[in-house]
């Protein structure tokens, strides 16, 4: 296992990567139910939320489930498919998340820059084809890294230094120069992450400047907490994602990417619905009423 390689350990390993993937699916699961069945919640907000918990759902189940089997074999083995399968919804649910965080920036910058118009543009139809080509835009990126892996790249079974099968890990593998289809493979990680980033940060820089021009101190604080709770995310996210890149870049230490990685993969879906349920009164009151009505 590639965060100890101490058999004494593993039983520990696997104890607790169980329970970091038990809570994240119980605790997103938990903010699904509870948005679902409260109708004072049924707004575009709650349903992107919704959207990002399921994906962080897959996100993790991607990655948690193989690492704990491999845990339990004492393997760190993959099969050909299972490894170009593997990184096709890794790809997928991760960019998922970041168009997800961008649509969820942009229905902020909506609400506080054009609160009277918020209803007329944020409508049912809007929201559904928002989540639409969040997932239309994330299907192309993993498909295109999945293609150029498929056409580099065979082998019949590889020992992963991580715990999951990566773009950049699989051109390492390639028995002939790769530099084209590296130009490539990271152009479009790029974009589809570069993209995000800039919608974010656009749609929070109109948000910044709309706060600023309301008067009261009061008013600033009530508009800028309903922003709190998509902010801390999105930070989170990025700054894992970011981090593990970077650090891959800086450090060649498979530990250490291992570490980085397990962090961007595993630790950040699973902090996502404590830091909404958290800073959110009304996920907190809706996940209250949803508890008195299953006892």
């Amino acid at each position: 296992m590639i965060f100890s390689d101490d058999p004494g350990l593993q039983p520990i390993l696997f104890g607790l990567f169980l329970s970091m993937y038990l809570v994240t699916v119980f605790g997103n699961l938990l903010i699904i139910l509870a948005v679902s069945s409260d109708s004072h919640l049924h707004t575009p907000m709650y349903f992107f939320l919704c959207n990002l918990s399921l994906a962080d759902i897959c996100f993790i189940s991607t990655t948690v489930p193989k690492m704990i089997v491999n845990i339990h074999t004492h393997s760190k083995e993959i099969i050909y498919v299972g490894c170009l399968v593997q990184m096709s919804f890794l790809i997928l649910f991760g960019c998922m998340d970041g168009m997800l965080l961008t649509v969820m920036a942009y229905d902020r910058f909506v609400a506080i820059c054009h609160p009277l118009r918020y209803s007329l543009i944020m409508t049912p139809r809007l929201c559904g084809l928002l989540v639409f080509l969040s997932l239309l835009v994330s299907l192309v990126d993993s498909q295109t890294h999945n293609l150029i892996a498929s056409q580099i790249i065979y082998f019949k079974d590889v020992a992963i230094s991580n715990f999951f099968c990566d773009p950049a890990q699989l051109l390492n593998l390639a028995c002939f120069n790769t530099f084209i289809n590296n130009i490539v493979m990271y152009f479009v990680g790029a974009i589809s992450g570069l993209l995000p980033i800039s919608g974010i940060f656009f749609s929070y820089y109109k948000i910044v400047f709309s706060i600023l021009r309301i008067p009261s101190s009061g008013g600033r604080y009530k508009a800028f907490s309903t922003c709190g709770s998509h902010l801390s995310v999105v930070c989170l996210f990025y700054g894992t994602a970011i981090g593990v890149y970077l650090g891959s870049a800086v450090s060649h230490s498979p530990r250490n990417t291992a570490v980085a990685s397990l962090m961007y993969t595993v630790v950040t879906p699973m902090l996502n619905p404590f830091i909404y349920s958290l800073q959110n009164k009304d996920i907190k009151r809706a996940v209250r009423r949803f508890h008195s009505r299953t006892l």
